[in-house]
């Protein structure tokens, strides 16, 4: 099982919350999604043979979620 850290410029407000959890729980491969809402730190453990790094962060940017790792 892998993990990456992406700080979410939108993820510190209730509604882009639920919709980054939703969008990333969904992908294949995806073990556990946690939000720090004070900073948007989102914390993604995955496992690296079904979803890749690079995968979850491009599913991001197609949702329009901006983001720096």
């Amino acid at each position: 099982m892998a993990e990456v850290t992406i700080f979410v410029k939108e993820a510190v407000d209730g509604k882009p919350i639920q919709e980054i959890e939703s969008i990333l729980t969904q992908m294949d491969g995806m073990e556990r999604v946690l939000i720090d809402t004070s900073d948007g730190e989102v914390k993604v453990q995955f496992n690296e043979e079904k979803v890749t790094a690079e995968q979850i962060a491009t599913t991001l940017r197609e949702h329009n979620y901006h983001y720096n790792v």
